[in-house]
C-alpha cells in the first residue's frame, strides 16, 4: 500500500487535539508542564551524512493546546547519552508558538549531504548526536540546566518535556528507538504519556515550521527491484543511497527487543562454502524497522520495499509500516558461510550482514565490556593480542604495524542488542554470557556452536546471535561457549622459600563512611559500594565493601603460597591519623583468621619516613614459620619518586637457615600512565604519560639497590611490584641493562590486561646472584583476565550476583611468584642456577600461554625515608657476603 505523507499524519493530529481539549482539557496537557502545553513532536539527528535526507539536524515543537504559548521563558538543551553532567548545549527560544502550530529548530550537520531545511524559526549551534542516543530537554528556564538525573525523568519542575533516544541514560518511561538517516523520531499522539518509546515511532522526517512550510517530497524516488548484492555493492558504500529499492530475502536474524529495532535477510540459496577471493558483495542485508520487525519471522521468505542508507557504516534499508510483504515461494534457505572471518575490512565488507560459522580458532582478548554491553572482544588464534610495547620497541615501525594488526584482528562477539547494563534503568536486566560457574576469561578458547551475523556497528566489526541474547534464551540463542582456564593455586615454583608480588587494588581498612565529603559508585539499590571522590579514601564505601574485598584478598593471599609477599596500593594510614601500618595490621589479622594465628606478620615501617607520602604505599607480608627479618625496612627517598610510591626495601633468611640464606627485596610502585604534562606528556609512543618519571625512578631504585648491595654485602637482590611500564619500555630497559633479569618473561604470561590486550605491568626483577637460585616463577593469572563484573566493586550492580569470596578478581593485577634454592646443599644445574629438571625462570607445570593484565592506578606523591642503610648492627648494616656458587 502507499505510504501516507507524514504531513496528511499532521494534519490528523491537530484536529485529534483539539477534540481531546474541548472534551477534557487535562488529558492533551503533558505531565511536566500543564503550564504550557508545548511539546517535542519530531527529532531528525543524522542531517548531512551520506544518504541523509535533510542537510541539517532539527527539531520541531507542537503545541497541542487552543491558546498560543509564549516561548520567551523557554530553551532547548542537550546531553550526549551517557552524560550526568549539566547539558552541553542550551538554546533560548524566542517568540511565540500558535494554537495547534510548530516551531522548527535547526541544528547541526554531520556533513554536506540532503535537501535544505525549511526555514527554521531557530537555529542551535550546539549539535546533537546522531550516534548511540542523546536527551533533548525543552525546558521552563533559559539557563543552562543544572546536571539534570538519570534514568526515567518525570515530572521534573524545571522540564516542559524530554525526548531521550536509543542508548541514552535519560528518557520519560523508556527511551525511543535511535533513528536512521532516513528516518527521523515522530510522536504518535499528541497526548504526552511520558513514555519515549511509546510516543514517539520512526518515520520519514517531515519538518514543518511555525509559518507551515514543509518538504512535501518523500525520499527515495520510485521503487526500484534490486538483489542484496546490488544494494551492497562491492565497496564499504552501497551505490544505491538514497533509493527507494524491492528486494526479497529470507529472515535470519530479528531484533525486536534490545534496541536494533530490525532484522537481517539474506539471498536464498547464498552462503556455505565461500571462496572469498571471488565473493566481492554480501548477499546478507541489516533492515531497520521497527514498524515491521514484529512480522519479520526467523526463516520467512520476504519481500521488502524501503530506502538504502549507511547508518555508521552499516548499510540498512530503512523500511516503514506496510513494507513487507510474507512470500510464500519455496526456496533454499540461505547457509551459513564456513571461512574464517577475515582481519582485511574489504573482505569483512563482503560477508556484512550474512550468516557465518566462524572456521578455526578463536580467543577471547577483552571482556571489559562485558559487564557494560554484554559484549565480548574475540581475535583469530589461540592466544589474545599482545600490548606491543610488551613486545616491541615503543614507537618503532613494528610497534606502529602491530597496533594496526591488532585493531585489525579483533572482533566483537556482541548480545544481539544495544542494551547499556550500567545504566540505572538496565541494571535490573541480567547480564547474558557471564555466569559464577562459566567465566568468560581473556585467553579462553572460543568454541562457536551457533551461526552467528557478521555486523557493523559501534564503530567495530561484531559477531550478533540472531536474536537477542539474554539468560533466560542462552541455551537455544547464545552462539558459542568458553574455555575455563582457571586453576586453583599457582604453578608450583619450587625453593626453599618464595616471593610474590600483589596489587592489591586500593585495599583500604578506612572505609568512606567514616569521613567527611565522601562521594560514591552506588550499586543498583543506590547502596554505597566504593568511594568515587571528595575524598582520600579509595576502597570501600562501607564495612560489609571492606569484607568482601578483604575476603576475595585473602583467598588469593592464602592461596598464592608464598613465604614473602610485596604488597602495592595498600592504604597509608598515616593519612587518616593512624598509626601507619594499621591497615597493614589489620589485613595481617584477617590472612591470620583464615590460615591461623601467627601464621602471618607484616613488615613494621621504618623509623624514618618521609613528610609527604601517598594516601598509598607499599608494604611487606611474610609466613613467619619459613623467613624472618634481617635489620629494620628502610624506604628509598629518592625526589624521584615524590610524584609516585617510594620503595620499601627488607632482608630476610630463613628461619633455620642463617646468613647464607639471606636475601633482598625492594617492592615499587612507579607512577602510573595515566597524567604527566611537559616531558611527562604522553609522546604518542605507546608508553603511556610520566614515562619521563619513571624513567628517573628506575635509575633511581637501581642506585639503591646497589647501596644496599655495598652497604650490607647482601647480593640476592629481586626488586618487584608494579612498575606501570611494559617489557620494552625505557624504565625497564634501565633495569635489565643494570644487569637484572624480568623473571617473569620467561613464563610466557602477562600480568596485565588493557583496551583489548594483554602486557605484564608487574614484574620481579632478579639480581644476577639471585637469578642464580630462581628455581621457577609463574604469573597466576587470576585477576586481570577476568571480567571486572566479578570485583567486589560491583556487587549487586546487576541482577545476576556474580561476586564470590574467591581469588579471582580480587584485583585488577595479577600477582607474580618465585622460587628460590637458598639453601647451599640443594642441586643446582651450574648452567641456569635451576634444578637439574627445571627450565630457565619457568615454573614447574607452568603452561607458558599468554594472557591478561589491567591498568594501574596513578596515586599522590610520596616520599621515602633516607637511604638509612647506616643502621649498622640492628639493620643491613654488618651482614656478611654470601658465598657464590660457582
Amino acid at each position: 500500500m502507499p505510504r501516507m505523507h507524514h504531513s496528511s499524519l499532521r494534519i490528523g493530529l491537530a484536529v485529534l487535539a483539539g477534540t481531546a481539549l474541548a472534551a477534557s482539557p487535562v488529558i492533551a496537557v503533558p505531565a511536566f508542564a500543564a503550564s504550557t502545553g508545548v511539546i517535542i513532536n519530531e527529532a531528525y539527528v543524522n542531517g548531512g551524512s551520506a544518504g541523509a535526507t535533510y542537510l541539517n539536524k532539527f527539531v520541531e515543537l507542537y503545541n497541542p493546546t487552543d491558546t498560543a504559548v509564549d516561548l520567551s521563558s523557554m530553551s532547548l538543551q542537550y546531553r550526549s547519552a551517557g552524560g550526568s553532567a549539566n547539558p552541553s548545549g542550551v538554546l533560548p527560544l524566542t517568540g511565540s508558538i500558535a494554537a495547534g502550530g510548530y516551531y522548527l529548530i535547526q541544528g547541526g550537520s554531520n556533513a554536506g549531504n540532503g535537501a535544505a531545511l525549511p526555514t527554521p524559526d531557530a537555529i542551535m549551534s550546539d549539535s546533537f548526536a546522531a550516534g548511540a542516543g542523546g536527551t533533548l530537554f525543552l525546558s521552563n528556564q533559559t539557563g543552562l540546566l543544572a546536571a539534570p538525573p538519570t534514568g526515567s525523568l518525570v515530572n521534573d519542575p524545571v522540564i516542559v518535556d524530554l525526548l531521550g533516544y536509543g542508548t541514552s541514560n535519560t528518557f520519560e518511561g523508556s527511551a525511543a528507538p535511535r533513528p536512521s538517516i532516513t528516518t527521523s523520531m515522530t510522536r504518535t499522539t499528541p497526548v504526552d504519556t511520558d513514555v519515549n518509546s511509546a510516543d514517539f515511532a520512526l518515520a520519514a522526517p517531515t519538518p514543518q515550521n511555525s509559518g507551515g512550510e514543509v518538504t512535501p517530497e518523500e525520499p527515495g524516488g520510485p521503487a526500484v527491484e534490486a538483489a542484496i548484492a546490488e544494494i551492497q555493492g562491492t565497496s564499504d558504500t552501497s551505490p544505491l543511497v538514497g533509493q527507494t529499492v524491492i528486494t526479497r530475502g529470507v529472515v535470519t536474524a530479528s531484533y525486536p527487543t534490545g534496541g536494533f529495532n530490525g532484522y537481517v535477510i539474506q539471498t536464498p540459496g547464498t552462503g556455505g562454502n565461500l571462496d572469498l577471493a571471488t565473493h566481492t558483495a554480501s548477499d546478507g542485508l541489516f533492515v531497520f524497522s521497527s514498524a515491521t520487525v514484529q512480522q519479520a519471522t526467523i526463516g520467512a521468505y520476504v519481500e521488502v520495499t524501503g530506502v538504502v542508507s549507511e547508518y555508521q557504516g552499516l548499510t540498512e534499508l530503512t523500511v516503514a509500516s506496510g513494507g513487507l510483504t510474507a512470500l510464500t515461494d519455496a526456496v533454499t534457505p540461505p547457509a551459513p558461510a564456513a571461512v574464517a572471518l577475515p582481519s582485511d575490512p574489504a573482505l569483512r565488507e563482503s560477508l556484512e550482514s550474512m550468516l557465518l560459522s566462524p572456521a578455526g580458532d578463536y580467543t577471547v582478548t577483552d571482556n571489559y565490556d562485558t559487564n557494560y554491553y554484554g559484549s565480548i572482544v574475540l581475535t583469530a588464534g589461540t592466544e589474545p593480542l599482545v600490548t606491543p610495547t610488551s613486545v616491541t620497541e615503543p614507537g618503532s615501525a613494528d610497534y606502529t604495524a602491530l597496533v594496526a594488526a591488532n585493531a585489525a584482528a579483533a572482533v566483537t562477539l556482541d548480545d544481539g542488542a544495544s542494551t547499556n547494563f550500567n545504566s540505572a534503568a538496565n541494571k535490573s536486566k541480567p547480564l547474558p554470557y557471564l555466569t559464577v560457574e562459566n567465566p568468560v576469561r581473556i585467553g579462553a578458547a572460543v568454541t562457536f556452536t551457533r551461526p552467528v551475523v557478521v555486523d557493523y556497528r559501534f564503530g567495530a566489526w561484531n559477531l550478533q546471535p540472531t536474536q537477542e541474547l539474554t539468560p533466560a534464551n542462552a541455551a537455544t540463542v547464545q552462539p558459542a561457549t568458553f574455555e575455563n582456564t582457571r586453576t586453583p593455586a599457582p604453578a608450583t615454583v619450587g625453593g626453599d622459600a618464595t616471593v610474590a608480588s600483589f596489587n592489591v587494588l586500593n585495599y583500604f581498612s578506612t572505609t568512606g563512611d567514616e569521613l567527611t565529603g565522601c562521594t560514591y559508585y552506588t550499586d543498583r539499590d543506590g547502596d554505597p559500594v566504593t568511594v568515587n571522590s571528595g575524598c582520600d579514601a579509595r576502597g570501600a564505601a562501607e564495612q560489609e565493601d571492606l569484607d568482601r574485598q578483604q575476603a576475595k584478598i585473602v583467598s588469593a593471599i592464602n592461596a598464592l603460597d608464598a613465604d614473602v609477599v610485596s604488597l602495592e596500593e595498600i592504604e597509608n594510614s598515616s593519612r587518616f591519623g593512624l598509626d601507619r601500618d594499621a591497615s597493614l595490621a589489620e589485613l595481617t589479622d584477617a590472612l591470620n583468621t583464615a590460615a591461623g594465628a601467627g601464621t602471618w606478620a607484616f613488615v613494621p615501617s621504618p623509623a624514618a619516613v618521609p613528610a609527604s607520602e601517598d594516601v598509598i604505599r607499599t608494604a611487606f607480608i611474610y609466613r613467619t614459620a619459613v623467613v624472618e627479618t634481617v635489620g629494620d625496612s628502610v624506604i628509598d627517598d629518592d625526589t624521584a619518586f615524590s610524584n609516585a610510591r617510594y620503595p620499601l626495601a627488607q632482608a630476610f633468611q630463613l628461619v633455620d637457615g642463617g646468613e647464607s640464606t639471606r636475601f633482598i627485596t625492594i617492592v615499587n610502585h612507579f607512577k602510573s600512565k595515566g597524567s604527566g604534562t611537559g616531558e611527562d606528556a604522553d609522546q604518542g609512543d605507546g608508553q603511556g604519560a610520566s614515562n619521563a618519571s619513571r624513567v628517573r625512578q628506575a635509575t633511581a631504585l637501581v642506585t639503591f639497590a646497589d647501596g644496599l648491595v655495598s652497604d650490607t654485602g647482601i647480593d640476592r637482590v629481586l626488586l618487584s611490584g608494579d612498575f606501570n611500564s611494559y617489557e620494552k619500555e625505557d624504565p625497564i630497559d634501565v633495569i635489565l641493562a643494570a644487569g637484572y633479569t624480568d623473571l617473569g618473561e620467561a613464563t610466557g604470561k602477562k600480568s596485565y590486561a588493557f583496551d583489548g590486550a594483554v602486557g605484564s605491568l608487574d614484574h620481579v626483577f632478579a639480581s644476577q646472584a639471585a637469578a642464580a637460585d630462581v628455581t621457577g616463577t609463574d604469573i597466576w593469572n587470576i585477576n586481570s583476565v577476568e571480567s571486572i563484573a566479578l570485583e567486589y566493586s560491583r556487587y549487586n550492580y546487576n541482577a545476576v550476583n556474580l561476586y564470590s569470596a574467591d581469588p579471582y578478581r580480587s584485583s585488577d593485577h595479577d600477582p607474580v611468584v618465585v622460587g628460590l634454592a637458598l639453601r647451599e646443599d640443594e642441586p643446582v644445574d651450574p648452567g641456569t642456577g635451576l634444578p637439574e629438571t627445571g627450565t630457565p625462570g619457568v615454573a614447574a607445570g607452568s603452561s607458558g600461554s599468554g594472557s591478561l593484565a589491567a591498568t594501574g592506578t596513578d596515586a599522590a606523591p610520596i616520599l621515602f625515608g633516607a637511604l638509612a642503610l647506616l643502621v649498622l648492627g640492628a639493620g643491613f648494616g654488618g651482614l656478611a657476603l654470601r658465598r657464590r656458587r660457582s
